[in-house]
């Protein structure tokens, strides 16, 4: 993946504004029907909504309590699909879900969700389908949970990614193509033609360049940056949520809760060795360049947890948080909690197609009626060409004996066996690239810190391979250290040092990005 402003300097079938989940699949769909592409992005891939998410690939089961069935099964029928298109990228998670005597959903009520959840599904086989435990059996499963009033609970099937690397993919896929995709490149303004737009005007974030691209369509999938204008904030709503990174719990699977102070759902999530605590769902009306987490939303969170928790979390406790912003479609709801998750696709009066609203899960399905409007506008006759088609980096051959050889050979590169998991779900069948770092400098296979599944290899290859601009870029969306571990200026210039080469960074420079990456 290398990054080329100029190249912008040419006329395209489709601009797509905006590198997140919805950008990415779009851009990646329309090459493939084969128009000509470009992508841009203001910021890094994922830099914003996309790498804040819960990182599930779910139905939502919370949602059939608001009766959107469409939704979840749409969800469901996605999650299906990319388990098996890419279970480099998307792997199963089962989740736990506990009945207290003053629990807001008793058994029956859970037993009958679960099982209409199984049915929307097409009734699943394991690892999906529910379960019922009995208190001692399912206290024996979570043992961190408290078994006061307890009287047993559930556990189901949904499934887990890297919400950024599944952007980062999507992305390489399209530049794979022959799509033209450059972060750090901003949209000024859309360009028209008596009231039609023709393009847009984009600056280089790196250079300072600015280009005019020409295209016949365009399409802004900008997230909550729609409602940075009045005719966005007419079309969508603005909801915060945010994460807490705490140690790990004694447990592979995830717990499914509802708070005892306002009965909204959410969960603790096992990832990358530590747990996501979250999320939270707040209307917001501050700005939208810094989301910040408040420390009142970090109470909250711990106040929640801890309610279950035989030993609480403290604030000393959290290693890292991450806040994010959902754009849904405008509602007259009183919480967020209540609007719907699924999306719209509106028209400006200038033409621009603009994305309001949608899922991680369920993107996919809704960038293909993205690109079959555009195909319609284009006078096109071509059909969706992401349907049951592996994501890029899904190894050829059979995936548990890849797999397995994979791992074999990691191992005997003195990979220890819990990193190469990690790194065959990070990069699929690109591995292979990073145990050639490896086999030509061996100390790189150790771990960048004890207690997280990252070794050195990964992060250089990171460096030399995937558009990284900025330490950030690699720190908190090629690898999620920022978030993960609490890193020092000397951890950070350690890094920042050993990736140098790769990003042709002189000391001055180190120390710029050092110091940005640090506040």
């Amino acid at each position: 993946m290398k990054r080329n402003f100029s190249a912008l300097q040419d006329d395209f079938d489709l601009l797509v504004c905006g590198g997140g989940i919805y950008g990415a699949w779009t851009a990646y769909d329309a090459v493939l029907r084969g128009l000509k592409v470009a992508l841009v992005e203001q910021g890094d891939w994922a830099s914003a909504t996309s790498c804040s998410s819960s990182k599930l690939i779910h139905g939502g089961l919370r949602y059939l309590e608001t009766f959107d069935f469409k939704l979840v099964r749409k969800a469901l029928k996605e999650r299906q699909m990319l388990l098996h298109i890419a279970p480099h990228r998307v792997w199963p998670l089962r989740f736990g879900v506990p009945v207290y005597a003053d629990s807001r959903n008793g058994m029956l009520k859970l037993k009958a969700g679960l099982t209409l959840y199984d049915t929307l599904a097409g009734f699943p086989g394991e690892p999906m389908r529910h379960h019922h435990f009995l208190k001692q059996e399912f206290s024996g499963r979570f043992p961190f949970l408290h078994d006061a009033d307890l009287k047993g609970g559930f556990t189901y099937g949904d499934a887990q990614t890297d919400d950024a690397r599944l952007v980062l993919e999507l992305v390489a896929g399209a530049i794979g193509h022959g799509a033209v995709c450059v972060n750090y490149a901003r949209l000024l303004e859309w360009n028209e033609e008596d009231g039609k737009v023709c393009g847009a005007t984009v600056q280089d974030g790196v250079g300072g360049d600015t280009v005019s691209v020409n295209a016949r369509q365009c399409v802004s999938s900008a997230g909550p940056w729609t409602a940075a204008t009045a005719q966005g904030r007419a079309w969508c709503r603005l909801s915060k949520g945010i994460h807490l990174v705490l140690p790990a719990l004694p447990a592979q699977e995830a717990v499914l809760l509802t708070t005892k102070a306002d009965g909204r759902v959410f969960f603790m999530i096992p990832w990358y060795g530590r747990t996501l605590l979250g999320t939270t769902d707040t209307d917001y009306r501050g700005a939208i360049d810094h989301v910040a987490v408040d420390a009142e939303e970090v109470d909250y969170l711990l106040a929640a947890a801890n309610d279950y928790l035989k030993t609480a979390w403290t604030r000393a406790d959290v290693i890292g948080s991450y806040a994010g912003l959902r754009a849904m479609r405008q509602s007259d709801a009183a919480h967020p909690s209540s609007v719907s998750r699924d999306w719209e696709l509106k028209t400006a009066a200038n033409g621009v197609l603009h994305v309001v609203g949608g899922k991680l899960t369920s993107s996919r399905e809704d960038a293909a009626v993205i690109v079959d409007r555009v195909c319609a506008q284009l006078g096109l006759d071509t059909v969706c060409a992401t349907q049951d088609r592996r994501l890029p980096w899904k190894p050829q051959q059979d995936f548990s004996a890849w797999t397995t050889a994979m791992t074999e050979e990691a191992q005997r590169l003195g990979i220890d066996a819990e990193s190469v998991g990690w790194l065959l779900r990070r990069h699929g069948e690109r591995a292979v690239q990073v145990f050639r770092i490896v086999e030509d400098t061996p100390q790189l296979a150790a771990r960048i810190m004890s207690d997280l599944p990252f070794i050195h290899a990964d992060l250089v290859f990171c460096a030399g391979d995937e558009m990284v601009q900025h330490l950030s870029d690699l720190l908190r969306r090629r690898m999620p250290l920022l978030i993960l571990a609490k890193l020092d200026a000397q951890a950070l210039s350690r890094l920042a040092e050993l990736v140098a080469p790769q990003l042709g960074w002189d000391p001055e420079r180190r120390a710029r990005e050092v110091e940005a990456c640090g506040k």
